[in-house]
């Protein structure tokens, strides 16, 4: 990762500290296609709910480490000795809900694999023509019609730990939605 130039115009959430500058710069925003990539995105904004994403951040390879490098197929096989592993791992955010959560969202990956349908492939589709969009608002927002409608999308296929909220995260952090504030530097080339 490249050192980020403090004085570089970015979007307001990311001036704080240089480890959120480089996530800003080098992640967040940047449209993913990888299906297991995606599900790792989608754990960690699971677990970031109600916290920083500094603190997902700076915990990110606990998590790595913790879930078996975001393998599903292996975190899918977890069982009650696993839970009980990863709630006294101090490398992650010990919620049993969202550990819980991860695992059944682990085994619905897998299921919808198992079906044919690709994760990548199904998460795209639900953007009008499968691209990026930009959902311009007055305010900064935490959610939208299309966060909902894919919090819908995930809950209907099993995924739990889903709200609109934190698909509207997901979605912005994956680059499905374009939300690099008009000032950022990132701005025009987001979503490319």
């Amino acid at each position: 990762m490249n050192r980020p130039d403090p004085a570089r115009p970015r979007c307001k959430w990311a001036q704080a500290d240089a480890m959120m500058m480089t996530y800003h710069d080098e992640e967040w925003g940047v449209p993913v296609h990888d299906s297991r990539q995606l599900w790792e995105m989608l754990v960690l904004e699971s677990f970031q709910a109600g916290l920083s994403w500094r603190t997902i951040l700076r915990r990110r390879e606990g998590f790595r480490r913790a879930f078996m490098g975001f393998d599903p197929d292996r975190v899918a096989r977890f069982a009650e000795a696993d839970i009980n592993r990863l709630m006294a791992d101090p490398g992650i955010i010990r919620a049993r809900a969202k550990i819980v959560a991860a695992i059944g969202n682990a085994r619905a990956y897998v299921a919808m694999r198992a079906a044919g349908e690709d994760f990548a492939t199904f998460a795209w589709g639900l953007l009008p023509g499968g691209q990026a969009v930009h959902e311009p608002a007055l305010a900064v927002q935490a959610a939208s019609p299309l966060s909902q409608a894919m919090a819908a999308a995930l809950k209907a296929r099993g995924f739990r730990f889903v709200g609109p909220v934190t698909a509207y995260a997901w979605m912005q952090a994956a680059g499905m939605i374009h939300d690099h504030e008009a000032g950022c530097f990132r701005h025009a080339g987001a979503g490319a």
